[in-house]
């Protein structure tokens, strides 16, 4: 189906036939992507007593618990809440859902032990400056990110420089296909999440971080529109279905 939409003044036919589905999904295995240290999540039935709520097992539906964690178990996009002793929840503060996005792809460039994606790659790489949303998608880029066990790894991450940069041009949305847009071990200091947010200086309630997005080679860089999905947590974080839609030229 093409529909036209109109963002600001410009005007786009977009394909709503074909999403483009960028989640990774949490399931109950040691396949499940994790981050920062803690176990696989766990879906079980539900028992009292000797029912088990199991079709399988002679219940009359299936009634399971979930145990998972949003940051370190799949895609979730987060608000300043993650940041802030104050409690901001994600489902209040990401209200408006659909997006102009650019997904770019970057190879983080090497600096000591660390790989830095830095201002100036994105400057290299951010050619429509009108998008609200962008989506980093690191290099290399393979299917193992799927189910990457990423404690202990020291994974790429955003310069300062980089997050401040984005935010000066007006991105209320950055996703990006890694645990986090800060170093892994950084001593609390979480610069480009503070950098994004204008964090404390002029926080932007508005913004969001999606993280662990994964988007296969199949899926060009360009021009999209974001449909970005949450479940309805009241949480600083809640896992999160970005959908992209290509508009046609």
């Amino acid at each position: 189906m093409l529909a036209e939409i109109q963002v600001h003044t410009s005007k786009y036919k977009v394909n709503f036939s074909q999403p483009i589905d960028l989640s990774l999904p949490v399931c109950d295995s040691n396949h499940n992507v994790n981050a920062w240290y803690i176990s696989t999540p766990k879906i079980t039935p539900v028992t009292d007593g000797d029912w088990v709520g199991k079709v399988s097992e002679g219940a009359s539906t299936n009634f399971n618990n979930i145990f998972f964690n949003p940051h370190g178990h799949g895609t979730h996009t987060e608000c300043v809440g993650h940041i802030t002793p104050e409690f901001y929840s994600i489902n209040r503060t990401l209200t408006q859902f659909m997006s102009l996005a650019t997904l770019i792809s970057v190879t983080p460039e090497q600096k000591g032990a660390d790989a830095v994606i830095t201002s100036a790659q994105l400057k290299e790489k951010l050619t429509n400056l009108s998008v609200e949303a962008v989506l980093i998608r690191t290099l290399p880029n393979t299917d193992t990110k799927k189910n990457k066990q990423y404690s202990h790894t020291n994974w790429p991450y955003l310069s300062e420089d980089a997050a401040i940069y984005l935010r000066e041009i007006g991105v209320k949305h950055l996703l990006i296909d890694l645990p986090s847009v800060d170093k892994e071990k950084d001593n609390g200091e979480l610069k480009a999440h503070k950098a994004f947010w204008n964090y404390p200086e002029a926080t932007r309630l508005e913004a969001t971080i999606t993280e662990l997005f994964y988007a296969p080679d199949s899926v060009k860089d360009g021009l999209y529109l974001l449909n970005l999905q949450i479940a309805a947590f009241e949480n600083d974080a809640s896992p999160s279905k970005p959908i992209l839609y290509k508009i046609i030229t």
